[in-house]
């Protein structure tokens, strides 16, 4: 193994004392009180955080507050979008740094921090620069009628709602907590942060460079600590005027339900399910497995749109399987700061603990483990990629999100079985349909309950298409021109004349 070595600017900024990023400026928080933060490879403390309280939360949202209707208000929308231009410049000009941050947190390998942490999420700011002075209205015809020789007419505008609290998660804790700032700034919002307790550490970096990039103090601010403590002193706070969270469906099912609570507050949530990944019998043994390793192992399953449930035609089944056992064998497991690692640690203990569970859940239930379904030796929250064939559609990994490396395969014989099975699920996030058959999948389309479905790939996403899900899996969409729905109020206006 031959690791990368760590750069100096992250040696010396594991070395600080962490805590929160607000107004502009480093703040430390409850000193007495912190949180470690471990390299999921290795399972050592490699820097610690003090945790937020209800004065940090407070001194966040009105710092936030004040800029939302001074120094950003004052802001010209070309100019908020220059800022995000310009941050996402630094983002790229300090890659490497934040993604070895990424790594060293998450687990996640440094190729994928390095593409998706930090170079998609500078595509994803120059997306969302553009949009900051193209948000507009319309003019209206009324038809009110005229008594005394007045006129009337009417305009539409686009406000942005205020105050933004972004709650982020784990799995992706740079790029998911871009798509939020992105949105709200372009929009002529500002934000706060509150990042995962397990991966704290990046957004304090990113926070230092937005303010070299220009975006005036207060704009953006980050906080951590728990989510039932600092999280929960945000969300309530009389100076929120949205809440956006990436998450899962038990925690933004309570998130929902406090900001309807506390006074019909806009939400979006994006809140994973159980996605589907169906093969029709057109497709060749070593495609469909291909579109599996796509659609299910990438960042070790971590991924919200990743599919769990694999439908394959009876007559593939067998060989499918064997295929796949077969490549994810010769997949390499190891250390994420190794450029020639494929597959790293899971991100955390707790989910850890949680993966390891599910594997016996699967073997009280009586599913055949066709491959993994067990942790390696060694230190570090490592677990082999697995295959599982479900005994039904009942079974509790055809039904509970894992959000790991855990494929659940289920046979069809028909293609009217396949669109029932795949949408038998309270869940609607994301599908894929693989097939060569472009009438079949244009047929199938409109029948699939999910917010996003691709065709003959997964997981891929662009700035340019709203993502979000049907059902269980959300409110609102991320992306696109969608995303300006949810950052803004759209104020009539009525003349007489």
């Amino acid at each position: 193994m031959s690791e990368i070595t760590l750069l100096e600017s992250v040696t010396a900024f594991l070395q600080r004392s962490h805590g929160h990023y607000i107004n502009g400026q480093v703040v430390r928080g409850q000193e007495g009180k912190i949180f470690s933060v471990v390299n999921p490879a290795s399972n050592e403390v490699i820097a610690t955080v003090n945790r937020g309280s209800q004065a940090e939360a407070n001194a966040a949202m009105e710092a936030a507050s004040t800029a939302f209707h001074g120094s950003w208000a004052q802001t010209s929308p070309m100019e908020r979008g220059n800022c995000l231009i310009r941050l996402a410049d630094l983002l790229q000009k300090h890659r490497e740094e934040l993604a070895q941050l990424e790594s060293l947190c998450s687990g996640k390998t440094i190729q994928l921090s390095r593409m998706l942490e930090v170079g998609a999420s500078a595509e994803y700011l120059r997306y969302f620069a553009g949009w900051s002075s193209k948000i507009s209205g319309e003019t209206l015809n009324v038809s009110l009628p005229s008594f005394k020789g007045e006129q009337y007419t009417a305009f539409t505008r686009r406000e942005p709602v205020g105050v933004v609290v972004g709650i982020i998660p784990w799995n992706f804790s740079i790029m998911i907590a871009i798509w939020k700032l992105g949105a709200a700034l372009a929009c002529g919002c500002t934000i706060v942060l509150k990042p995962s307790e397990y991966t704290p550490l990046t957004m304090l970096r990113v926070a230092e460079l937005a303010k070299e990039a220009g975006i005036p103090d207060g704009v953006i601010n980050i906080v951590n600590g728990s989510g039932t403590g600092v999280g929960a002193e945000l969300l309530t706070h009389p100076l929120c005027a949205k809440v956006t969270f990436t998450g899962s469906v038990p925690t933004g099912l309570l998130i929902g339900k406090s900001v309807m609570e506390n006074g019909l507050l806009r939400a979006t949530l994006e809140l994973g399910g159980k996605n589907a990944a169906a093969f029709l019998a057109d497709m060749s043994i070593e495609k469909i497995v291909e579109g599996i390793l796509e659609a299910g192992y990438v960042n070790q399953g971590q991924i919200c749109a990743a599919a769990e449930r694999f439908y394959i035609p009876s007559v593939h089944m067998d060989a499918v399987l064997k295929l796949l056992s077969e490549r994810l064998s010769a997949m390499k497991i190891g250390s994420p700061l190794d450029e020639t690692t494929e597959m790293g640690p899971l991100a955390n203990k707790e989910h850890y603990e949680k993966i390891l569970s599910l594997f016996e859940k699967a073997r009280q239930e009586g599913n055949e483990i066709i491959y993994g379904g067990r942790a390696l030796e060694g230190k570090g929250f490592f677990v082999m990629p697995t295959v599982i064939r479900a005994k039904s559609a009942e079974d509790t990994l055809m039904k509970e999100e894992t959000f790991g490396p855990i494929g659940t395969f289920l046979s069809y014989d028909s293609e009217e079985e396949l669109i029932s099975m795949m949408n038998a699920t309270p869940f609607g996030l994301s599908a894929s349909l693989w097939t060569n058959d472009l009438s079949k999948a244009m047929r199938m389309i409109p029948r699939i309950r999910a917010g996003i479905l691709w065709i003959n790939m997964h997981t891929f996403l662009d700035p340019a298409v709203p993502f979000g899900g049907m059902k269980s899996s959300g409110i609102g969409r991320e992306f696109g021109k969608a995303f300006i729905e949810h950052y803004t109020e759209l104020k009539s206006v009525m003349m007489r004349y």
